[in-house]
């Protein structure tokens, strides 16, 4: 995935109200506020003064000209924009750099499924058969080396893996694929102290079949490319 334009620098200000960032520019000290596509508490990644990248847009409707994609974090590039991960998985399986979920003859993305919900992406062979992807972002990073989801509770999440378990009873495949937009995690694992709920969760949606797979990201200033396996320790 590349970004359209140059992405501007600046410093971190504050993170505040979920979806809002505080900047200072780089290039004019100009203070601007910034749209954080970022639901999660984003734990260790907003600390003030922290180097920070933007995106600009030119559309005329929007309220907020800049948003936040790209923050330095523990000496590597992070992508913190979670509006990105549907798609770069979506590279990674036309890639085939999921290996057990590649050769598909179709795949679409936010389908309808399940109990009011849409699925992140289904896959489908010519046969008809069909595979239920869920796609989760990760970027917490507590131990080096060691990425973990969720950073906050999620009752959302717990509900989708709930799902993918329903799939998979109708004779389905179904699979949970984590995203770590991060290039300095070389294995994942769950937060259990921070969602004990979610971990609960996951670990039905295992026993019932659904499978787990995690994929981790190049950081660039010109793009981000999801290329790297990622050990699951869960």
């Amino acid at each position: 995935m590349k970004f359209p334009e140059p992405l501007v620098s600046g410093r971190l200000v504050k993170r505040y109200k979920r979806f809002l960032a505080d900047v200072i520019l780089d290039e004019d000290g100009a203070a601007i506020t910034a749209h954080c596509a970022n639901p999660g508490s984003m734990l260790g990644l907003k600390e003030p003064g922290s180097r920070v990248w933007l995106s600009q847009s030119d559309n005329p409707k929007r309220k907020l000209k800049y948003s936040w994609e790209v923050m330095e974090a523990d000496g590597a590039l992070v992508g913190i924009n979670t509006a990105h991960p549907n798609k770069l998985v979506e590279e990674a399986l036309v890639a085939g750099r999921i290996g057990p979920l590649a050769g598909y003859h179709s795949l679409r993305r936010e389908v309808k499924y399940g109990k009011n919900s849409r699925i992140d992406i289904l896959l489908e062979d010519e046969g008809g058969s069909k595979t239920y992807v869920e796609v989760k972002n990760v970027h917490l990073m507590r131990q080096q080396g060691l990425a973990e989801f969720p950073d906050s509770v999620t009752a959302r999440g717990a509900k989708h893996l709930a799902e993918l378990a329903d799939m998979v009873g109708e004779g389905h495949r179904a699979a949970m694929v984590f995203l770590v937009q991060r290039p300095d995690c070389g294995r994942i694992s769950l937060a259990a102290d921070i969602d004990p709920t979610y971990a609960a969760a996951f670990e039905v949606a295992q026993a019932a079949g659904v499978e787990v797979y995690a994929i981790g990201c190049d950081v660039r200033l010109d793009g981000i490319d999801a290329v790297r396996p990622v050990d699951i320790s869960i």
